[in-house]
């Protein structure tokens, strides 16, 4: 994803330093419109951030009590899906109000090391997990467009995205809660063609509430699993989207 941003980037800079002379503009007031639609297409990278609990006190059937130390971690940035439509409408000549609904279809791949339980080599023992999650996000994005030059403009965006998990409890070690709140920035560019605009734009999203699923615990038919469970109190959902946009 580091050479993805890159490349957009460098991209950018040299075709805005190419573009030294006026050239004929596609589309020309196609940016007038109070208000226009669009699809789009993309690629993302879901990620997690936990509050591991440290050492815990674990209790089963038939053992003695042992103090045992499991670490989680999302060590992985898993590659997923995204599509939707998308809804702008102008409020002035640099600033719009943007609205996107979007299906993100991904997954998070969990590691838990617990350095109680070391193997023959002496490294933690791991045990990994694979969360599926497809969610529905609502983004509602101020976007900010410098003056067209040509046929690019860039721009930047921030805002805020509710987003619902539609994948149901099952009986993995961890699960997340079903509804969660992001804050995205990101930036992108404008590409006037001869029929419509092509936007490439790379988004970063941060979840702003815990998400970690305190109960599912109990909810484990298997005793085993929940010292994984209970290594971590808190987790904070973090996204990566790489979007298309033809408007």
């Amino acid at each position: 994803m580091r050479r993805i941003v890159m490349t957009i980037v460098l991209a950018m800079g040299v075709l805005m330093t190419v573009a030294q002379q006026r050239k004929v503009q596609n589309k020309p007031y196609i940016d007038l419109r109070p208000l226009h639609f669009g699809i789009h297409v993309g690629l993302n990278t879901q990620d997690a951030e936990f509050s591991n609990v440290g050492p815990q006190l674990v209790e089963l059937p038939e053992q003695e009590p042992s103090e045992q130390l499991v670490l989680t971690d999302a060590d992985t940035w898993n590659p997923g899906f995204s599509v939707g439509v998308v809804a702008d409408m102008r409020l002035s000549q640099h600033f719009s109000l943007r609205m996107a609904p979007t299906m993100h279809f991904g997954s998070k791949h969990l590691v838990f090391r617990n350095f109680k339980d070391l193997n023959d080599a002496g490294n933690p023992r791991e045990t990994t997990q694979d969360m599926k999650n497809t969610y529905f996000a609502l983004p509602i994005d101020l976007k900010f467009s410098a003056p067209r030059f040509n046929n690019y403009r860039p721009y930047l965006i921030a805002g805020v995205s509710p987003m619902i998990n539609l994948v149901g409890k099952d009986q993995d070690f961890i699960h997340l809660k079903r509804y969660d709140t992001m804050v995205e920035v990101g930036l992108g560019c404008d590409y006037y063609l001869p029929f419509f605009k092509f936007i490439p734009e790379l988004k970063f999203c941060f979840g702003l509430h815990d998400v970690f699923s305190k109960d599912h615990v109990n909810e484990l038919t298997d005793v085993n699993k929940r010292i994984f469970a209970n290594s971590v109190d808190a987790a904070y959902s973090k996204m990566i989207v790489l979007t298309f946009y033809f408007e």
